[in-house]
């Protein structure tokens, strides 16, 4: 069964294909995961530290041809692709360069014995579950604190991303990961279920969608696995002043990135009375200038959707939101001819009757809405189930930190949104998920923090 595709979103061409693991195909991976663990628990962090050091090195190195790769698959342009390959590098070095730190002993107070302290031991075999949208970061997030750790990792790549996946899984062997430690199963979604069932299988990652997010929670409670979940956002980006030119201005550049398709990307732009009209001609001349093209030219702004059917999805949300009395100012439409081009739109009058109010906009689509008062902002912003991100503008820094601090949001920004960095824990709440990635948070998810107590021997009863 052919599940696995390279097709070019630009283009609609199938380029390569992949058939998936049979169950003992499956078997097998991990009967190597399992034997792989037993070994590379017992390194030292120095050579584990070592492998991510010479992986971070290799994406530096290979920027341009996996960016490349990535075009390809998903229609990521070229640029964004090299900084995506470049933010991997750095989360690599991270870890590398931090690794004694992460992985050093807490030395609790001895309470009665000689000593007592708590280790990081890691768990044993994990499952990821990957998307498409970040092809190298969202697995680098998973695979990275987790080899510093000793885990060994199972990783499925999205459907039309095996290609991306599996020449990571070469820069690994290039960099000296020993056979096993890493693998990439090209398994069907029906799949998946099993492998969490298998008792070699301590976790499992997934970053994808709701309903990813909860299939994969069921099996994995059920079987008393530990999971972390990163799913959707719908993130809130709030105005409350400053330069609303460059405010604007910003805001389309991280709303567009990689057309749209990035779960704390800013997709509902909440803006005070006093600066909507202005927001909304700057945002929507941004929109307007976005170069919506071929992800290989270095002018490109936006590439396609991932897919036809994510584009008209997307669609579906757009039309209906139009078909109870939204305004499109900018885009509102696919663009004709091969490819899953989407136009950039600006949609404004969005209200709570249309499917855009509480669904996530997954493409190259902002909502404007207008606020009284910082109050307004603040309750709209947190009118919502997902919990991911969300950002507040202003040359008010006390002001913007308090509304911040007010967003119901894993990550919150001030004067910038969505930043993702090696040393930033990542993650949220609500319906986007919970458990954090990356940071020092990276490797206390699927670890076993083990305390170790001494005390003296025990001598005859006095």
């Amino acid at each position: 069964m052919t599940t696995y595709r390279t097709q070019n979103p630009s283009t609609g061409k199938v380029v390569r294909s992949w058939g998936s693991l049979d169950p003992r195909e499956v078997g097998t991976a991990i009967d190597t995961a399992e034997e792989a663990f037993t070994s590379w628990r017992r390194t030292s962090v120095e050579e584990r530290a070592g492998v991510l050091a010479r992986t971070a090195h290799l994406f530096e190195q290979r920027a341009e041809e996996l960016a490349g790769i990535a075009a390809s698959e998903m229609g990521k342009p070229v640029s964004q692709g090299i900084a995506e390959a470049q933010l991997v590098a750095q989360i690599f070095d991270y870890y590398a360069q931090r690794a004694d730190e992460l992985m050093a002993d807490e030395v609790l107070p001895d309470q009665g014995a000689n000593s007592s302290r708590v280790e990081k031991q890691p768990l044993g075999v994990l499952l990821g579950v990957m998307p498409w949208n970040f092809p190298y970061y969202q697995i680098a997030r998973f695979i990275a604190p987790n080899l510093l750790l000793g885990n060994t990792l199972l990783l499925k790549p999205a459907s039309i991303c095996a290609a991306s996946a599996l020449e990571m899984e070469k820069l690994l062997d290039q960099a000296g990961l020993p056979k096993g430690v890493h693998q990439t199963l090209l398994v069907d979604s029906s799949q998946i279920e099993d492998i969490i069932a298998d008792p070699r299988v301590r976790g499992v990652s997934l970053t994808g969608s709701e309903g990813a997010g909860a299939s994969v929670a069921a099996a994995a409670g059920k079987h008393l696995k530990k999971v972390v979940l990163e799913l959707g956002g719908s993130d809130p980006l709030i105005v409350l002043g400053g330069d609303i030119d460059a405010v604007a201005s910003t805001a389309a550049r991280a709303r567009l990135s990689n057309a749209g398709q990035a779960c704390n990307s800013p997709k509902r732009m909440i803006v005070l009375d006093e600066f909507y009209d202005t927001f909304v001609d700057k945002l929507s001349a941004a929109f307007c200038a976005a170069v919506v093209g071929d992800p290989q030219d270095g002018a490109t702004d936006v590439g396609p959707m991932s897919s036809t059917d994510a584009r008209d999805e997307l669609m579906e949300l757009v039309d209906d939101a139009v078909g109870h009395g939204a305004h499109v100012l900018v885009g509102g439409y696919p663009r004709e001819g091969a490819g899953a081009f989407m136009e950039a739109t600006v949609l404004t009058d969005v209200t709570r009757d249309m499917r855009a109010w509480s669904e996530e906009l997954f493409g190259p689509v902002a909502v404007v809405c207008r606020a009284a008062d910082v109050d307004e902002a603040v309750a709209l912003a947190n009118e919502t189930d997902f919990g991911l991100s969300g950002s507040v503008w202003s040359d008010d820094l006390e002001l913007a930190e308090a509304t911040a601090r007010r967003l119901d949001v894993g990550m919150a920004y001030v004067n910038e949104h969505g930043t993702s960095l090696a040393g930033l824990p990542f993650g949220g709440v609500g319906r986007s998920g919970f458990g954090r990635e990356l940071g020092d948070y990276g490797v206390d998810e699927f670890v076993n923090k083990r305390l170790v107590r001494v005390s003296d021997p025990v001598g005859p009863e006095q």
